[in-house]
């Protein structure tokens, strides 16, 4: 199982990026993802898309984010852009356990540094923890969130040119 952990969301500031991040989560294969701050709205979208394009994904809001890390029985990766690089760590991360992958909003207490198996970043300069969380995803999973169906109600149709989109009475 992978669990994502979105750490510092800012409600104000932060919706649309979290919102991402929960997107990317869904779509690159992880089961779940957990959020700090309660935020009814994004999970409503979250949930909305869901039942719109198919899939088992669950997210949750207003976690207890010290009783969750504390609690966790698998492995621990923060991405940030302070950590090792992706290609020396990613292999040594035990695929038999349960995953959770921490992605921080603003600045990440010490402290996670410290608890987590692996602090991994993809470069080393400032960037989008959307995108780490992507590439760190595709890595991870060997590209296998492709082959993924999601059996929803919408389905978008790989097209060279134009939107092909089919719509399902489910």
């Amino acid at each position: 199982m992978i669990n994502i952990l979105r750490l510092g969301h800012r409600i104000s500031r932060d919706k649309r990026i979290t919102t991402h991040v929960a997107l990317v989560s869904r779509a690159f294969g992880a089961d779940k993802v957990l959020i700090d701050t309660e935020d009814k709205k994004i999970e409503k979208t979250i949930r909305s898309t869901c039942e719109r394009f198919g899939g088992n994904f669950d997210i949750e809001t207003g976690i207890d984010k010290n009783k969750l890390i504390k609690n966790w029985n698998g492995t621990i990766v923060h991405l940030t852009m302070y950590g090792d690089e992706l290609e020396k760590s990613i292999n040594k991360i035990d695929k038999s356990k349960d995953l959770l992958i921490i992605v921080g909003a603003e600045k990440v207490p010490p402290k996670i540094y410290e608890i987590a198996d692996f602090n991994i970043s993809i470069g080393n300069q400032p960037h989008s923890e959307v995108a780490a969380l992507a590439i760190f995803l595709d890595r991870y999973t060997k590209g296998l969130w492709q082959k993924k169906k999601f059996y929803g109600k919408i389905e978008i149709l790989p097209s060279n040119s134009g939107k092909k989109v089919i719509s399902k009475d489910i």
